[in-house]
C-alpha cells in the first residue's frame, strides 16, 4: 500500500516515488482548447519501471515533462519523491530537474562540440562534482555501459547504438532518483535497441532507480513492471502477458 508522504507509517508502506492526482493539461490553439490529459492519475512506487504506451500525439511526452517539471499542468497535483513540483520556482523546479532526475531522449540530445567524458562530466559539475571525483565518476559510468575506451571521442564519431549507451550513463551518472526517458529506442535499429534496454533496465534495477518510460514500442513494454495505455488524454493499466 501507498501512504502519503508525511502520513504515519504502516508495515510494507512506501510513499510513491512519482504521484499524479487529476492532473489535467490543455493548450490553447487560436480560439479553441485542446486537452491533452484529461483527470490523470498515477502512482509510482520507489524502484519500479513503469512504461507508458501510446501513438504519436496521445500526450506521452507532456507526461514526462510535467514530472520532470519542464511544463505545467493546468490543473491537478503533481509530487515527485514528496515534493510539490508545482508550488517550486521555475529556478526551483530546474534545480530539483538537475540533481533528482535524469532524462533519456530519442536523439540523444549529446553536445557534439564536447567529448564522451565531458558530456557525462556536465551534469555532475552542474550539481557541484568536478575535478578528480568527476572525472572518476564518469569514467566509471562509462565503463558501466561498455564504452570506457570511448571517452575521448566525440558524439558523431558513435554509432547510434552507442550514443544511446552514453545517454544512458549521462543519465545515471548524477545518481538520480527517477530516471524519465522518452521513446529511449525510438532512433535505434532494432538490435541496438535491445542491448540498450537490456542495459537500462539491468542498470536501473540494480541501483533500485524508478524509470518511467514513454514509448510505442512494444519491446519497451517488455521491460516494465507496469504497462499503462495513454489514450483520449486518460491512462488505463494493461495486465502483462
Amino acid at each position: 500500500m501507498l501512504l502519503e508522504c508525511g502520513m504515519p507509517s504502516a508495515p510494507g508502506s512506501v510513499c510513491p516515488a512519482v504521484e499524479l492526482t487529476n492532473v489535467v493539461k490543455a493548450y490553447r490553439e487560436g480560439e479553441s482548447e485542446r486537452v491533452v490529459l484529461r483527470e490523470v492519475d498515477l502512482r509510482v512506487a520507489p524502484g519500479e519501471i513503469v512504461v507508458l504506451l501510446g501513438r504519436s500525439g496521445s500526450g506521452k511526452s507532456t507526461v514526462l515533462n510535467l514530472i520532470s517539471g519542464i511544463d505545467r499542468a493546468t490543473s491537478g497535483a503533481i509530487r515527485v519523491e514528496g515534493v510539490d513540483v508545482a508550488a517550486l520556482s521555475e529556478t526551483e523546479r530546474t534545480l530539483f530537474r538537475r540533481r533528482r532526475i535524469g532524462f533519456i531522449f530519442q536523439f540523444f540530445n549529446l553536445i557534439p562540440t564536447l567529448t564522451v567524458e565531458e558530456n557525462l562530466r556536465l551534469p555532475l559539475e552542474l550539481n557541484g562534482i568536478d575535478g578528480a571525483t568527476g572525472r572518476a565518476r564518469a569514467l566509471e559510468a562509462l565503463s558501466t555501459v561498455g564504452l570506457a575506451d570511448r571517452a575521448a571521442s566525440f558524439p558523431d564519431r558513435l554509432s547510434g547504438g552507442e550514443q544511446q549507451r552514453v545517454a544512458v550513463a549521462r543519465a545515471l551518472v548524477h545518481a538520480p532518483a527517477l530516471v524519465l526517458a522518452d521513446e529511449p529506442t525510438g532512433n535505434l535499429d532494432a538490435e541496438s535497441a535491445r542491448q540498450v534496454l537490456d542495459l537500462l533496465a539491468d542498470l536501473a534495477r540494480r541501483a533500485g532507480r524508478t524509470v518511467i518510460a514513454a514509448s510505442h514500442s512494444e519491446e519497451v513494454a517488455a521491460l516494465a513492471d507496469r504497462v499503462l495505455i495513454l489514450a483520449d488524454g486518460r491512462l488505463m493499466g494493461r495486465a502483462l502477458p
